[in-house]
């Protein structure tokens, strides 16, 4: 079996081709500048990265594009479409609708629809990926595989917000959470390594990157995490402000004369660590500066880490104990200094790192001695991995 994972955002269509049989990637890349020119960069097992400049006016022409360049004689990994048996979508809000993924079908469209008030710059372009693969692949079944599905599992008291009831029961206002692939696949990977069943199992995952959150998961189920109706709130991201008094949205728009469009577009996109340090959104460049004496960086990661270490805290007592602790994504699997620093806050928790796992990039490794209470893990993500095996699972 042959799954192509589609990843599609309003002007970039990620892609991967993955044997779930044998959770191999036969073939990966990307369309950037869909809709300006156009980029595609292909690149099949073992092989170099291809690079080349067609014209990409619509997703349509760069689903095509991929499919060409799957099929290509020279490089190929496939000798027809014919060989795609499925394609697994991420759509990132699937509201309350959605606790499971699913075959995508004409009503499910509409329920997805449905949803895009609640993630107005994701849910339409994914749809617009999977319209452009039907039309393209019109008798290939296509499964949706949602962000928010992993998180519906979260009691009312933590997904519930404090504002009038009737917001949430006319207009589903509440906490959904994101990076739900990711959390799935890496607590799964905990449960492995431990030797132990998924259901038995206190594990917080930390997704690190430009964009974060962490999740508590409890018996196999997330029951808290950060990320709210919007990706919005909680930690401190990339230039994302994570949690805030609203009142200070109020107060920053009047004095600096915003509307709530503006202010809105400032805490998404101009604050979080690019707000506090005025570097960069990059990890890279702060930790640059900061070692360059700027304290700006440095106090950007100081907070970060800083809001990193309390949600972890919070949710060990959410969860009345905490066995093991996981770090992923870009900045949790490849920074030994991020992971050193939040753990250094966990010590009353009886965590103990080891210093020299600790300095592993980019692969799977207990970074915790063998005496620590708590298992400390760097677990790299996987999520169109994940989305391969839930499509293949349910085509089935």
């Amino acid at each position: 079996m042959k799954i192509l994972v589609i990843n599609c955002g309003s002007s970039s269509l990620k892609y991967q081709v993955i044997d779930p049989s044998k959770e191999e990637v036969l073939a990966k890349g990307l369309c950037e500048r869909i809709g300006i020119d156009g980029r595609l960069v292909y690149q099949p097992k073992g092989g170099e990265k291809e690079i080349t400049e067609p014209s990409l006016p619509t997703h349509t022409e760069a689903v095509q594009a991929v499919l060409d360049a799957l099929c290509n004689e020279k490089t190929g990994v496939l000798k027809s479409l014919s060989e795609i048996d499925a394609v697994g979508h991420r759509i990132v809000h699937g509201g309350e609708s959605f606790a499971n993924s699913a075959i995508i079908t004409e009503d499910m469209i509409k329920a997805i629809e449905a949803c895009n008030d609640l993630a107005p710059l994701h849910n339409p372009a994914n749809l617009i990926g999977v319209r452009a693969c039907q039309k393209l692949m019109p008798n290939v079944p296509m499964v949706a595989v949602f962000d928010t599905a992993f998180h519906q599992t979260m009691p009312e008291v933590a997904y519930m917000y404090g504002t009038p009831y009737e917001y949430y029961e006319k207009y589903k206002v509440r906490k959904y959470g994101f990076h739900g692939t990711s959390h799935s696949f890496v607590s799964q990977r905990v449960a492995v390594l431990e030797g132990k069943p998924y259901d038995s199992l206190k594990t917080i995952v930390c997704h690190l990157g430009n964009g974060a959150s962490v999740c508590a998961v409890k018996n196999g189920k997330s029951v808290d995490t950060t990320m709210g109706l919007s990706p919005l709130q909680g930690l401190l991201m990339g230039t994302r402000s994570g949690d805030i008094d609203p009142s200070a949205i109020e107060y920053f728009a009047k004095k600096e004369n915003l509307s709530f469009a503006e202010a809105m577009n400032v805490l998404n996109k101009k604050s979080g660590v690019l707000g506090i340090s005025g570097v960069s959104s990059d990890f890279r460049d702060i930790e640059a500066a900061a070692k360059e004496g700027n304290k700006r960086a440095q106090l950007s990661l100081d907070m970060f880490v800083y809001k990193v270490a309390k949600y972890v805290g919070a949710y060990a007592a959410a969860m009345n104990g905490v066995d093991c602790i996981a770090f992923t994504a870009g900045l949790g699997e490849n920074d030994a200094t991020t992971r050193k620093n939040v753990c250094s806050y966990l010590e009353f928790l009886g965590i103990t790192i080891d210093e020299e796992k600790n300095k592993t990039r980019g692969e799977e490794v207990k970074i915790s001695t063998d005496d620590s209470k708590v298992r400390v893990y760097a677990i790299p993500t996987n999520e169109e991995l994940a989305i391969a095996r839930e499509t293949a699972a349910l085509v089935k």
